[in-house]
C-alpha cells in the first residue's frame, strides 16, 4: 500500500509538471494567417504575423494533409540578409528547438531551395529540399545561453529560403544533460521507434515533451536497411515503467523488434557525420518469458573495439524486472556517416535480442556570438531611432550575415569594425559606451539629429574614419583626437563645435573638414603650411602619373609591333584570318581574332618532334594522337584532325579559343596549334599515364587503381570542372565529361581534356542547342530531351564517372546490365535497397572502407538525378569526395568492404551501445570534442 501511495504521489507530480510544460510550449506556424488548435495534438499554434516582418505567406501546393501547419509557408527574398525568429527562454534551462520545412510542388520549373539554418551564431544545418512531399525536420537540444534565442535562415544557393514551423519545447529536470553543454549543442541525427504499428511518427500527447519518434517503417533512402533475417515485430498493452533519465514515452516502449534467429542488424545514414555523438538505446522486456527462458545479447564483435563487445545486455536483470525501462548509452562516441549496428544473442540465451528505440545526437560546437559590449552599443543606437525599419534586423549583428549597417571582423568572437548610420534619424547623444568598441575602424553618424558633446573615444585606437557632419553636436574637440594612431579622416562640418582645433589634426596626417562651426578656430600659419604641403604633394603625384602613363603607352605600342611582325612571318592562319567564317564566335560578342591564343607551331617542327608522326598513342572522333618531343625536351601529345569538315573545324576553333584563355592545374594545357593547308593540329602537354578509362576498363594488368587513388583522381577532375563552371566568365560547360577525357600525368594526377564540344554559358546559365551532343551513357537525359544545356549536364556525366570508379563497369554494357539497363539504372536500384557492396569493383573488395564508398555512392546518385534542379553543384561534389577521402585515410579501424555474401559486410567499425565503461570528460583545449573512455 505504501508503494502504491508513493507511485500516486510521483504520478501527480509528473502530471502537474507536464501540464506546466505544455503551457510553455511555443508553436509558430510560419505563413499562417490565424491562430488555431491542432486537432491531432490539441496544441495551440500561433501565426507569425506580427512576429516576422519580412517575407510573404505562400500557399503550399500538395501539402502534408495530416497537419494543418504545413498548408502554408513563409518565403523570404534571395539576398544576403538573415531572417530570424526570436524565442524567449529561461537561461540555463534545456529545450528542444525545432524547425520544419515542407516546400510542396515546384512552380514554373523553379529550383528546389537550398539554404542555411542557424541557431544564434551556430550553424545548425544546410537545408536541402529534394522531395516536394517530404517534411524536413531539424531539431536541436540546447541549454539556453541567455533569456532568448534566435532561429535564423539565410544564404540561399538555390531557390527562395523558406520555413514552415518554429517550435520550442522545454524539458524537465536533468533530461539530456551532458558534461559538454557549455560548449556544445545536441543536434538530433536519429530518433527511431522500433516495432511501430504504422509509418506515422509518434509525438505529443503520447510524448509529453513533444519529441518526434520516427517509425522504423518509413520508406526513405538508406533509412534502416540491412535488416537481419528473422526480425519480427512485437507489442504489448501492458504499462511500462519509464522512470529513468530520459523518460521515453510509454507507447514507444510498448513496441519492439526481436531477432528470432539470434541477430538484429540495421544500417542508416547520419546527416553531417562523421562526428562525435551522444547515443542512447532503449530496452524494455515486453514478452513474458518462462522460468527457464533468458534474453541475453551483446554487440557484434569488432576487432578494433574489442573491449566494447564484452558487455552483455540482460534486460530483465539490468532493469530490475520486466516491463521496466533500461537505457544504456554512449555519452561521447565517434560515429560515421553510415552507421551499422548489430546485436547478437549469447550462447547461453534462449531468446534473440530485442530493441525498442534509439536516439542519436551530434555534438555541435556552439558558435561565437558578437562581443557583448559591442552588441550593447548597437542596441543603444537602435533605441535612438525607434520609427525606422532598419532597427528591426534580428539575430546576431555579425553571424551568419551582417546587419546592413555594420561591418564585422573575422575574429572569435566577432567585433564590430564599422557602424554606418548616415541619415538614419538618430536622436539624442552619442552613447559613451562606444569607447569600448576597440576594433572600430569607421564611424558614420552624419546627417542625423545628434546633440551634446563628443564622448570619450580615446580607446578607439583602430579608428580611421569619422563622419559626424550635419548634426547638432556642440562642445570642444578633445586634444587626444590628434594622437589617435590610425585616424585619417575627420568630418565635423555643419555642427556647433567651439574652441581651438587640436594642432595635431592640422599637420596633414588627418584629412579634416570643419566648415560651418562658427565657434571653432585654428592657427592661421599652420593653415598656410598645410596648404603648401598639400599643393606640393599633388604636383609631385601629377608628374609621376604622367611619366607612368607615357611608359605604359610606349610598351603597348612596342608589343603590338612585335606581334604584327611575327604574324606576317608565319603566313595566314585560320585563327588570325578576319573572314567571318573563321572568326568563329563561341560567346556573345567575342571572337578568336579579338583574344590571345596559344602560340603557333609550324608543321615542319611537329614532323621533327614526332619523328614524322611515327608513334601513335591514341585515336578518337577528332583524329589520331601522336607522341612527340620538342627541341627543348618537352614531351607533347599531337592531335591531328581527321578531316576538314565544318563540324570538326568548329571543334578545333573552339578548343584553341577556350584553352588559350583558361588555365588550371586540373585542365590539360594546350601548348600550341598548327594550321597549314588542310591540316588542323593541336599540341598538348603529354600525359604519361593515359586516360582514366584505360585504368578502369583496361586489361587486368592495368586495373590496379586503389580506392584512395580513385578518390584523388575524382577530386582532381571535379576541381577542373568546378573551375570551368565558376572560375570562368562566362562559365564554360564541357558537354563531354567521360573517363576517356580524364587524363593522368606522371604522378597519377588527373586533368580534364577535350574541349571540342564545350560551350560558354549565357548569362542565365542555360543554352538551347539544336542538337544534343555528348557520349552515349554519359548524356544528361534532361538535356537530351529538351536541348537545354546547363552546368548540371556536366554534373550528370561526372556522376556516371563516379559510378564507374566505384564499380569498374562501363556506362553501357549489355553483358553487365542487359539491353534495357545502363550503369545509372543498375546502381540506383541497388543503392536504394542499401546494397552498395554489390556494385563495388572486385579490385576494391577488402581494400576500401564501406563508409567511404557509401559517401561517393550517395553523391553519385544525387548527380544522376533525372531533373537538373535536384543535382548538386560541383563544389558540393568536391566536398563529398574530400569527406570520403578523410574517412578512407582514417586510422581508426573502419570496416573494410567484404563480398555481399559475408556477414561481416553488414557490420561497421562503430556500434551503438555503451561498453558500460566510465566516460571521461572531453579535451576542449582546442575547441573540439575528442572521444574518450577508460
Amino acid at each position: 500500500m505504501a508503494l502504491y501511495s508513493h507511485f500516486l504521489v510521483f504520478y501527480f507530480f509528473f502530471l502537474s509538471s507536464v501540464l506546466c510544460q505544455v503551457t510553455e510550449f511555443i508553436s509558430i506556424d510560419c505563413g499562417s494567417t490565424s491562430n488555431y488548435t491542432d486537432p491531432r495534438t490539441g496544441l495551440q499554434w500561433i501565426s507569425d504575423n506580427g512576429i516576422m516582418n519580412y517575407g510573404k505567406s505562400v500557399e503550399v501546393k500538395n501539402p502534408d494533409g495530416k497537419f494543418v501547419q504545413y498548408q502554408r509557408r513563409r518565403d523570404f527574398s534571395i539576398d544576403n540578409k538573415k531572417y530570424c525568429y526570436n524565442l524567449s527562454t529561461k537561461e540555463r534551462r534545456r529545450y528542444i528547438v525545432r524547425a520544419t520545412f515542407q516546400y510542396g510542388s515546384l512552380e514554373n520549373e523553379d529550383s528546389f531551395p537550398k539554404f542555411e539554418l542557424y541557431l544564434d551564431a551556430t550553424k545548425w544545418s544546410t537545408v536541402t529540399i529534394l522531395e516536394d512531399s517530404r517534411v524536413y525536420v531539424k531539431e536541436m537540444i540546447i541549454r539556453a545561453p541567455s533569456s532568448s534565442i534566435d532561429v535564423c535562415i539565410c544564404c540561399a544557393t538555390t531557390g527562395s529560403p523558406f520555413i514552415s514551423t518554429v517550435e520550442l519545447r522545454p524539458l524537465n529536470l536533468s533530461m539530456y544533460a551532458t558534461d559538454f553543454e557549455d560548449s556544445f549543442f545536441l543536434k538530433l541525427a536519429a530518433r527511431v521507434n522500433f516495432g511501430a504499428p504504422t509509418e506515422d511518427a509518434l509525438r505529443y500527447p503520447d510524448d509529453p515533451y513533444d519529441r518526434i519518434w520516427d517509425s522504423d517503417l518509413i520508406k526513405r533512402q538508406n533509412f534502416l536497411v540491412g535488416v537481419a533475417p528473422g526480425t519480427v515485430r512485437i507489442n504489448t498493452s501492458e504499462n511500462i515503467d519509464i522512470q529513468t533519465r530520459e523518460y521515453p514515452p510509454v507507447k514507444v516502449m510498448q513496441t519492439a523488434v526481436v531477432g528470432k534467429e539470434g541477430t538484429l542488424s540495421y544500417r542508416l545514414n547520419l546527416e553531417d557525420f562523421p562526428a562525435n555523438a551522444r547515443a542512447y538505446a532503449y530496452f524494455a522486456e515486453i514478452e513474458d518469458l518462462g522460468a527457464n527462458e533468458t534474453r541475453k545479447f551483446k554487440l557484434m564483435m569488432n576487432p578494433y573495439m574489442s573491449d566494447y563487445s564484452n558487455a552483455v545486455v540482460n534486460i530483465a536483470e539490468n532493469a530490475n524486472g520486466s516491463y521496466r525501462l533500461y537505457e544504456p548509452s554512449y555519452m561521447n562516441v565517434s560515429l560515421d556517416f553510415v552507421l551499422s549496428f548489430s546485436f547478437v544473442k549469447t550462447r547461453d540465451s534462449t531468446q534473440g535480442p530485442l530493441l525498442n528505440a534509439i536516439e542519436i545526437s551530434k555534438y555541435l560546437k556552439i558558435g561565437s556570438k558578437t562581443d557583448d559590449q559591442d552588441v550593447a552599443v548597437l542596441d543603444v543606437f537602435r533605441s535612438m531611432s525607434t520609427r525606422s525599419s532598419w532597427t528591426n534586423e534580428g539575430g546576431d549583428p555579425c553571424v551568419p550575415a551582417q546587419w546592413e549597417w555594420v561591418n564585422c571582423s573575422s575574429t572569435t568572437p566577432p567585433r564590430i569594425t564599422k557602424i554606418e548610420l548616415s541619415g538614419k534619424k538618430l536622436e539624442g547623444e552619442i552613447p559613451p559606451e562606444i569607447n569600448s568598441m576597440e576594433e572600430l575602424t569607421e564611424l558614420w553618424l552624419d546627417g542625423n539629429f545628434l546633440t551634446g558633446s563628443l564622448p570619450d573615444i580615446s580607446h578607439l585606437v583602430n579608428l580611421k574614419v569619422v563622419h559626424l557632419e550635419n548634426n547638432k553636436l556642440s562642445g570642444s574637440l578633445p586634444k587626444y583626437l590628434g594622437s589617435l594612431p590610425t585616424l585619417r579622416e575627420l568630418y565635423i562640418q555643419n555642427n556647433s563645435f567651439s574652441g581651438q582645433i587640436p594642432p595635431a589634426l592640422l599637420t596633414g596626417k588627418v584629412i579634416i573638414n570643419y566648415e560651418n562651426n562658427p565657434g571653432l578656430h585654428k592657427d592661421a600659419a599652420k593653415k598656410l603650411h598645410y596648404k603648401l604641403i598639400l599643393g606640393t604633394s599633388i604636383s609631385v603625384l601629377a608628374v609621376l602619373l604622367v611619366l607612368l602613363l607615357g611608359s605604359l603607352i610606349y610598351l603597348r605600342n612596342l608589343q603590338r609591333k612585335t606581334s604584327h611582325q611575327k604574324s606576317n612571318g608565319q603566313g595566314s592562319s585560320l585563327l588570325t584570318s578576319t573572314k567571318p567564317s573563321t572568326a568563329y564566335s563561341i560567346g556573345r560578342g567575342w571572337h578568336l581574332v579579338d583574344d590571345g591564343v596559344s602560340y603557333y607551331i609550324s608543321f615542319s617542327e611537329l614532323e621533327e618532334a614526332t619523328n614524322n608522326f611515327s608513334k601513335k598513342i591514341g585515336k578518337g572522333s577528332f583524329g589520331t594522337v601522336y607522341y612527340g618531343q620538342m627541341k627543348d625536351g618537352k614531351e607533347v601529345a599531337v592531335k591531328i584532325m581527321a578531316d576538314s569538315s565544318s563540324h570538326l573545324t568548329h571543334q578545333f576553333v573552339t578548343e584553341v579559343a577556350l584553352l588559350s584563355r583558361i588555365h588550371h592545374r586540373n585542365l590539360v594545357p594546350l601548348i600550341g596549334f598548327c594550321e597549314e593547308g588542310h591540316q588542323r593540329i593541336l599540341v598538348y602537354e603529354y600525359m604519361h599515364n593515359g586516360t582514366l578509362r584505360d585504368h578502369i576498363h583496361g586489361s587486368d594488368n592495368q586495373k590496379r587503381l586503389d580506392w584512395l587513388t580513385r578518390l584523388q583522381i575524382a577530386e582532381d577532375a571535379a576541381k577542373g570542372l568546378e573551375y570551368l563552371h565558376t572560375g570562368c566568365n562566362p562559365s564554360i560547360i564541357h558537354r563531354d565529361v567521360k573517363t576517356s577525357n580524364i587524363l593522368l600525368d606522371i604522378n597519377m594526377r588527373a586533368k580534364v581534356s577535350d574541349f571540342g564540344l564545350s560551350r560558354q554559358a549565357e548569362d542565365d546559365l542555360t543554352h538551347i542547342s539544336s542538337v544534343a551532343r555528348g557520349t552515349v551513357g554519359y548524356l544528361d537525359p534532361e538535356y537530351y530531351a529538351n536541348q537545354q544545356l546547363t552546368e548540371k549536364s556536366d554534373v550528370y556525366s561526372f556522376g556516371v564517372v563516379l559510378l564507374e570508379l566505384i564499380s569498374g563497369k562501363k556506362p553501357v554494357s549489355t553483358e553487365d546490365f542487359g539491353a534495357e539497363m545502363n550503369i545509372v539504372h543498375w546502381a540506383r536500384a541497388l543503392i536504394r535497397k542499401g546494397d552498395v557492396a554489390s556494385i563495388v569493383d572486385n579490385v576494391l573488395i577488402e581494400n576500401a572502407k564501406i563508409e567511404s564508398i557509401w559517401r561517393i555512392a550517395e553523391v553519385a546518385i544525387q548527380c544522376v538525378q533525372q531533373r537538373a534542379v535536384s543535382r548538386p553543384r560541383m563544389q558540393e561534389v568536391i566536398l563529398a569526395i574530400q569527406e570520403a577521402s578523410k574517412i578512407e585515410k582514417g586510422s581508426d579501424g573502419n570496416q573494410k568492404i567484404y563480398g555481399s555474401g559475408s556477414s561481416r559486410g553488414q557490420s561497421s567499425r562503430k556500434t551503438l551501445l555503451t561498453s558500460f565503461l566510465e566516460i571521461e570528460s572531453p579535451d576542449l583545449s582546442n575547441g573540439c570534442l575528442v572521444p574518450a573512455a577508460r
